[in-house]
């Protein structure tokens, strides 16, 4: 993985401001891409590039992006030579990445206009290295649905092993500060390289602001909370290395957390 270089000796900050690379799995992933990308597309933020790594879709997911980015350069693909899953193709992305920050949004999840502009301003005015946002969830067809996931001001690594609600798609990374990146290859990829990045005295800001939506499909991993509460042991247990009697405090204090905030919705 490559680590993040002085700016001036390889990430791009322009005269304007500094650029943001946006890093997105996709497989099969057709069905929403031209929205997500269009999104992203619709910034009020203009210093952005968006790395998508096609996990071999069997689809014409790459045949889309491939014709947006003919029309708008910004818009990069990168073709992984097998499948091997999200956490692969976003390390392939961050290996492109030119960017001095870093940003992560799913194939199927939508941001609002202002959510670059909004976040990174919240980041460069107290110089934060890791923020996250508020979001709300979304039906397959676009529709709201349920209430605003709400986040707390700030997380250090104790408190977001009792949480894990930040929503992958709504941080920011600075790369000057939080390099080296890299997902580890599990379904809960996302969580540990954060819990990875607080472990390391970083600590997460919150912008209390909705700026993202989550798109809830029909068959997703997601939608799984069995599934889901499963692997969040698995975390705490052999990548956290936590004591039994720890780890069954803090999964209390996660199924406390996620029975509250899916009871709002």
């Amino acid at each position: 993985m490559r680590c993040a270089e002085r700016e001036e000796g390889g990430l791009i900050d322009s005269a304007t401001g500094a650029t943001v690379s946006v890093i997105t799995p996709a497989f099969n992933a057709a069905r929403f891409i031209r929205e997500t990308i269009a999104s992203v597309q619709a910034q009020t933020y203009p210093h952005w590039e968006m790395v998508i790594a096609d996990d071999c879709s069997e689809d014409n997911t790459r045949q889309i992006v491939e014709q947006i980015g003919s029309q708008d350069s910004r818009v990069r693909l990168i073709r992984q030579k097998r499948r091997q899953g999200p956490a692969i193709a976003r390390n392939a992305a961050l290996g492109e990445a030119k960017g001095r920050y870093v940003a992560f949004l799913d194939s199927d999840d939508l941001w609002l206009p202002t959510k670059l502009e909004r976040q990174l301003a919240f980041m460069q005015e107290q110089d934060i290295a890791f923020s996250y946002t508020q979001y709300r969830q979304i039906s397959e067809t676009g529709e709201k649905c349920g209430s605003l996931i709400l986040c707390p001001p700030s997380f250090t690594y104790p408190e977001l092993l009792k949480n894990a609600s930040i929503g992958c798609l709504t941080v920011i990374l600075d790369r000057t500060k939080t390099d080296p990146l890299e997902f580890v290859d599990f379904p809960r990829e996302d969580f540990i390289l954060w819990l990875d990045l607080l472990k390391r005295g970083i600590t997460a800001y919150g912008l209390l602001e909705d700026l993202a939506r989550y798109r809830i499909v029909g068959g997703s991993d997601s939608r799984n909370k069995w599934r889901c509460a499963k692997r969040i042991w698995v975390v705490y247990r052999k990548f956290e290395n936590l004591s039994l009697p720890y780890a069954f405090w803090c999964f209390a204090n996660y199924a406390w957390h996620g029975y509250v905030k899916h009871k709002s919705l």
